[in-house]
């Protein structure tokens, strides 16, 4: 929410503004960090409206790509953290990641270490950047830090960008075929129906069947939209309970072909995540702890956590993933080398290269088949519709 302030700074100047803050109190500090007397704070004019346009805001993970780069080149460049923030916030054209970026600097300011300062924003910088950072810092290798997060992010967004496509096609596909077949069933086909109907020529099965269905969706359309609609926002409540959100990504593994694709695209996240996370230094549990957090399928985030305690017991990685059959052999076989050799962080490397590369080819040949069986369905869906009613107007017209 945005509030209007009115504030003294150090050097006695007046300065009127606008603060983004969850509450007035919020406001307040975040003034008082930037070193601000804070003599007037309330919320800017706009109401609903304004609170609206800020929900409509968010940094996009392209944008938390450039924007790790832009900090790694400026600490080769030996530039002060809180310089480097400031400097960035002034270049960046979105407001959102503007405000957060100022925010950083003033707790900078205030004493906070650079991890601490990104974590008040989790929408941005998840548990994994902030995790990464923190290990940065602790080694002094900030700017390999930040490129590495960078090259991280940048595969990840490729990755979920080619597996979202794969799966956006065919649901638009569907969508328009079913449009197609609404607007002819509840437009088209009642007309034809008419003419047929007065003709009293004995109609084919398949004919009576189509104008059965047009007669159907004329006549109670609106109350299987009403039923849908009510379906729909059941199932998204369902989906957004940690019960209906668990059972929902069980059921994503096992969807004809795309749950292969599925899981492979979280394997890959899993073995990229360990790979960069302990190649940085950071202990295996809080590695496991961190990646299970991230991985976006509860399946696979339950196998990790399952994992740590095992490994906080004393048991192997490897011996701990063996006891799951979501975890292919040849992971668990790869881990083990690795865990024996003193070389996990290159093991898990190869292993993400491998799946990564199997994503995109799982999802090529997807589209592939896809496409040819989308058209084909789409074909004859409209040519059965439109042969139930011509076959019978030919009929008419040939015996007249």
């Amino acid at each position: 929410m945005l509030f209007r302030y009115t504030a003294i700074d150090a050097k006695g100047g007046k300065q009127e503004g606008t603060v983004d803050a969850v509450s007035q109190e919020a406001a307040i500090a975040a003034l008082q960090r930037r070193g601000l007397m804070v003599v007037e704070v309330e919320p800017a004019e706009g109401g609903i409206l304004t609170m609206n346009l800020t929900f409509l805001e968010r940094v996009s993970q392209a944008e938390v790509v450039v924007l790790s780069r832009q900090i790694a080149t400026l600490f080769e460049a030996q530039v002060s953290a809180l310089r480097v923030f400031r400097l960035l916030a002034l270049e960046t054209e979105n407001p959102l990641l503007q405000r957060i970026l100022l925010e950083v600097a003033d707790d900078l300011q205030g004493g906070s270490s650079i991890a601490e300062a990104l974590a008040k924003h989790p929408t941005v910088f998840s548990d994994f950047y902030v995790n990464m950072v923190r290990a940065g810092e602790e080694t002094g290798k900030l700017d390999e830090t930040f490129n590495y997060l960078a090259d991280y992010l940048d595969r990840m967004y490729e990755l979920t960008s080619k597996a979202k496509s794969a799966l956006l096609y065919p649901a638009f596909v569907i969508v328009v075929f079913i449009a197609v077949m609404v607007l002819m069933l509840t437009y088209v086909i009642p007309r034809i129906g008419t003419i047929l109907e007065e003709s009293g020529q004995e109609l084919p099965i398949y004919t009576k069947i189509v104008l059965g269905l047009s007669s159907f969706f004329s006549n109670f359309g609106i109350f299987l939209l009403l039923a849908l609609a009510v379906g729909g926002g059941v199932f998204w409540w369902w989906v957004h309970t940690p019960e209906g959100w668990a059972q929902f990504d069980a059921l994503k593994l096992h969807i004809p072909y795309f749950g292969t694709l599925f899981r492979k695209l979280y394997l890959a996240r899993f073995a990229d995540n360990l790979a960069t996370m302990v190649a940085s230094g950071i202990p295996m549990v809080r590695s496991l702890e961190v990646t299970a957090a991230v991985i976006g399928n509860e399946v696979y985030a339950g196998i990790l956590r399952k994992a740590l305690e095992e490994v906080k017991n004393g048991r192997a990685l490897s011996e701990a993933l063996n006891e799951h059959n979501e975890i292919p052999g040849i992971i668990v076989g790869m881990v083990r080398v690795g865990e024996e050799t003193g070389r996990l962080e290159r093991i898990m490397k190869t292993l993400a290269t491998f799946y990564e590369r199997e994503v995109r080819h799982t999802v090529d040949a997807l589209i592939d088949l896809i496409e040819p069986a989308m058209i084909v369905l789409l074909g004859v869906g409209v040519g059965v519709l439109l042969a139930s009613v011509l076959i019978p107007i030919y009929n008419v017209s040939t015996a007249g």
